[in-house]
């Protein structure tokens, strides 16, 4: 029998993809997009159970490691309840894994999320600030975690006290070509350099400043391509994506917004509201996928 600090009810959780970095805004901007991962969880008196489908269903593990239970399993812990006697954990998976999307970040908030619902005050005793903080520790960085769980726009960073985030609200057309393959996001950070020119930062700062006023403010849709010039990560990871550098490359010669999206390798296209995604469709390697998914202003939230 569940503690009653536990709600005898299922919950289920929506939490949108998400595209971090936007080019110059490393490890700060994201994105939300309008393609979900659901998960379903209910607590019972005994052993964990965990169910996946879609993206993964092949290869992800389905014990006490499951990047939903372990982030659950976190929450619980900083709610201040003890770990359920068992759970049952039903994983929809649409968001690729190992492409740059922020599907770790979509488990992480999807378990945070789910393990709040789930204790009778959980919203009170984890709020969002906090529920922020949490993600942004099992996640390592805050980027990903900031869109996938406040939606739209966010601006995130981190301080003595953790991970913070603003929301900003774009007005933006976004186009995904994903390749057939995967990167490992560690193996990209892993080509990062620890020291980078001055210039270079310098000008990232600008541009990434350029680049929230750019998708907040269509007055000048034309700083599009340049609010997204990046010097400080995406060349250095050029050799483990070369595929998806070059056609950023080739975009972008062609005076189109395209970026890496997060460690990669999906390639991303920012528009401007009134422009028409299939001039960049037409642009997509054979054997990948093309979407145009709209902005997630949501975020993460429960289902009904």
């Amino acid at each position: 029998m569940a503690s009653r600090e536990f709600v005898d009810t299922t919950i289920a959780v929506r939490a949108p993809a998400t595209s971090a970095n936007l080019g110059p805004g490393f490890d700060a901007l994201g994105l939300a997009l309008s393609w979900h991962d659901g998960v379903e969880v209910r607590v019972t008196g005994s052993e964990l159970a965990v169910e996946v489908t879609g993206e993964g269903a092949e290869s992800v593990v389905r014990d006490e490691t499951h990047l939903v239970v372990r982030s659950m399993l976190a929450a619980f812990d900083a709610i201040g309840v003890g770990q359920p006697a068992g759970l049952v954990v039903r994983c929809h998976n649409r968001i690729p894994h190992g492409r740059g999307l922020g599907s770790s970040a979509a488990a992480i908030v999807t378990g945070i999320v789910a393990a709040r619902a789930l204790v009778s005050d959980g919203p009170e005793r984890l709020d969002e600030a906090a529920a922020l903080r949490l993600a942004a520790e099992l996640e390592g960085h805050p980027d990903n975690v900031a869109a996938c769980l406040l939606g739209g726009l966010t601006v995130a960073w981190a301080d003595g006290d953790g991970a913070r985030a603003l929301t900003v609200s774009p007005d933006v057309r976004v186009v995904a070509m994903v390749p057939p393959h995967s990167v490992s996001t560690e193996a990209a950070r892993g080509l990062l350099p620890e020291l980078v020119p001055h210039a270079d930062a310098a000008r990232n700062a600008g541009r990434a400043a350029l680049l929230v006023a750019a998708l907040t403010s269509y007055a000048r849709p034309d700083v599009l391509l340049a609010a997204t010039d990046d010097r400080l990560h995406q060349t250095y990871r050029a050799p483990a994506m070369p595929d998806s550098y070059s056609l950023v490359q080739r975009l972008r010669a062609d005076g189109i917004a395209a970026i890496i999206s997060g460690a990669g390798p999906t390639v991303v296209a920012l528009l401007p509201a009134d422009a028409d995604p299939e001039a960049v469709r037409g642009r997509t390697p054979d054997g990948w996928r093309c979407l145009a998914p709209g902005v997630d202003a949501r975020g993460a939230h429960l289902r009904e």
